[in-house]
């Protein structure tokens, strides 16, 4: 049976595009590990997808992951299908334009198709403390850089 593990996301950037950060943090069990980083030029929907990959990548074989992210973008890119749509019309979204950001999609797609994920969207800015410390570490990163 694969380990079930929770991965709360959120991504921020300080003017859009400007200075962005990640902060993601993993739980298993008792075992908490924060994790965070960030670019000096970025986007916001580059640290959302970011804060995603940093967290999958740490793991260490087939997973039954929850991912929960304040991300709308992120969050229905995979509930909504969108992904698989992307794929099928050659990385063009519903306007017949290029995907923004596809590497980075190609890289979350194969990192998700490693384990059984499912994303979970949740109300940025409110009372959810795991949401709200992933948003404090992402804007801790934003200072560091």
């Amino acid at each position: 049976m694969n380990k079930e593990v929770i991965i709360y996301t959120d991504g921020a950037c300080s003017g859009n595009p400007g200075p962005g950060g990640w902060g993601t943090i993993l739980m298993y069990k008792d075992t908490k590990k924060e994790i965070s980083g960030g670019k000096p030029d970025t986007t916001n929907n580059v640290m959302e997808i970011t804060a995603v990959i940093e967290g999958l990548k740490l793991l260490k074989e087939p997973c039954k992951v929850s991912i929960y992210s304040d991300s709308a973008y992120v969050v229905n890119a995979f509930n909504q299908h969108w992904i698989e749509n992307w794929i099928k019309k050659n990385w063009q979204n519903s306007k017949k334009e290029p995907v923004k950001n596809r590497e980075l999609w190609l890289e979350l797609y194969a990192l998700v198709k490693q384990h059984e994920v499912k994303f979970i969207k949740v109300k940025g800015h409110s009372d959810n403390e795991f949401n709200n410390r992933c948003d404090e570490l992402a804007r801790n990163a934003i200072l560091k850089l």
